[in-house]
């Protein structure tokens, strides 16, 4: 049977005379394996007070915690007080192979981190060990604990009395800490209080409502990679958004959202791209500076089809709607299966999948784009901070075309990882728009419907002008420009003017009060 020690003597790579190495930062040192940590790296000392405590980039736990120094201890040291990393732990039992971890599972056969072993090198590897099952008598235990992750509702194995709660199958499973950033995201059941507006709304107003923020949508998406593009663009984006959720989502679908986004085939091919793709610059000769690089072009096919058999298992076992999106919108972008234009199917994924969970109501866009480009440079820190520390880990070369040719097997990369940061990202972007946008909108058109009332209880103008004459006042403090006044609107006699200033500072009188208590 292989050796279950770890292949270092751990008193060499003492961090001081009373530190050790744990858990994962254990297994991968002594195991000499290479892999991105999802976090801060655990070590066990004599000298600190309390449970655990962070320390620059290492997380100290007391000698209470301290791990029998051999595999078995780390792993179980690992499953119980780290974060679950399956991109490492994958590595790590592929490593010690089945007979070293039979025996790990053996020889800790009453803790139930040893039964957690058990399922989880089962489901990663595809590998059955030579293990009984347990017994009928065994009560189940959830694989992750509820209190510290965003799960999905439990399936049985019955072969290893586990709840799997995982929100994902074993080619693609990112996982979502509770934070209480987003429990209290939670707790404040945004997609309620979306009903609740519309509840006190016309419906005349609500879908003009909804045209208005689809089109502020439709352009913000556009901008965050700086384009300006024609209205023609727009538009396409716009039916795309429109109908979100009306399919359930599949490699069609998403296809054909790819295919309405870019439209023009000539430089850009249909389908998932068959070259390497990058993001970053270029040098003076056209030479690659990549700042991330997406899945092998080979690994696609596979790396799509377990992105969606997640999406599925999201949907039918009822991970939280906005954990979901970001799950399966972040994950599309990172594989980066197109050419061009994943950023934008990658947003649009955000709007279907809200929307085919009905946290959306039909016919509502969440202009989610507007709110990332508000907040864009936290938009890129999100994206950057969980594509970064991959980058290391890719192996690269540039290639005739300028392009990149990746040289070593990169999948895992894209399967997994902590994306709890992009998912407070997400729902921020979902809060600002449910608590902000969408009554900000709503309260405008209420105001401007007021103002056209009143103009027209004054004046036979029509209505288009009349928008503008508010659109003119409103934008310049209650005022109808000079300018304005010598031109369009010259046949208005001077009390006129002043009788609907006056109206329409009214209507707006609540609108401004408003946004007066939000400053």
């Amino acid at each position: 049977m292989p050796s279950t020690r770890l292949l270092f003597d751990n008193s060499a790579l003492a961090l001081d005379a009373s530190r050790r190495w744990a858990g994962y930062a254990a297994l991968m040192r002594g195991l000499k394996l290479e892999a991105p940590l999802t976090e801060r790296c655990a070590v066990a000392s004599g000298h600190v007070k309390g449970s655990v405590r962070l320390e620059g980039e290492l997380r100290v736990y007391d000698q209470r915690y301290r791990p029998a120094d051999d595999i078995a201890g780390h792993l179980l040291f690992a499953l119980k007080h780290e974060t679950l990393d399956l991109l490492v732990l994958k590595r790590v039992l592929q490593r010690l192979g089945a007979e070293a971890v039979t025996h790990i599972i053996g020889a800790n056969a009453s803790r139930q981190q040893a039964r957690r072993l058990w399922f989880l090198y089962e489901w990663l590897t595809g590998e059955k060990l030579p293990l009984s099952d347990a017994p009928a008598s065994q009560r189940y235990i959830p694989l992750l604990d509820p209190s510290r992750y965003f799960t999905a509702a439990v399936a049985p194995s019955p072969r290893h009395k586990i709840g799997n709660n995982l929100p994902g199958v074993p080619a693609f499973c990112p996982i979502v800490r509770k934070t209480p950033v987003l429990e209290a995201f939670v707790r404040s059941q945004l997609a309620d209080r979306v009903q609740q507006v519309m509840g006190r709304t016309a419906q005349d107003v609500w879908r003009r409502a909804a045209s208005f923020l689809l089109l502020a949508d439709s352009r913000a998406s556009f901008a965050i990679e700086g384009e300006r593009p024609p209205r023609s663009r727009l538009e396409r984006w716009a039916n795309v958004v429109r109908r979100a959720g009306a399919q359930p989502l599949s490699l069609d679908e998403i296809l054909h959202m790819h295919d309405e986004l870019i439209h023009d085939h000539r430089f850009v091919a249909k389908g998932l791209r068959t070259q390497g793709v990058f993001l970053g610059e270029r040098d003076r000769d056209g030479e690659p500076i990549p700042e991330f690089i997406g899945a092998r072009a080979a690994d696609l096919p596979d790396l799509m089809a377990a992105l969606l058999d997640s999406h599925r298992i999201m949907t039918e076992r009822d991970v939280d709607p906005v954990i979901h999106a970001a799950l399966i919108a972040f994950g599309f972008v990172f594989i980066h299966p197109f050419e061009d234009g994943n950023g934008r199917v990658h947003r649009a994924l955000i709007h279907h999948i809200l929307a085919e969970r009905s946290f959306a109501p039909a016919g509502l866009v969440f202009p989610v784009s507007a709110v990332m480009l508000e907040r864009i440079d936290g938009y890129r820190n999100a994206l950057r901070q969980h594509s970064g520390p991959l980058m290391p880990f890719i192996e690269w070369q540039p290639n005739a075309r300028r392009n990149v040719d990746v040289l070593n097997d990169t999948a895992d990369l894209y399967r997994f990882g902590d994306y709890t940061a992009l998912a407070e990202y997400l729902y921020a972007c979902v809060e600002h728009t449910i608590t902000q946008l969408l009554p900000d909108e709503v309260r405008y058109l209420q105001c401007h419907d007021r103002a056209l009332a009143a103009i027209a209880q004054r004046i036979d103008m029509p209505e288009n002008l009349a928008r503008d004459l508010i659109m003119f006042i409103t934008q310049n403090d209650m005022k109808l420009p000079a300018r304005r006044r010598k031109k369009e609107f010259a046949a208005l006699t001077d009390a006129e003017v002043q009788a609907i200033e006056a109206d329409v500072a009214q209507a707006f009188a609540d609108q401004y009060e408003y946004q007066s208590d939000k400053a």
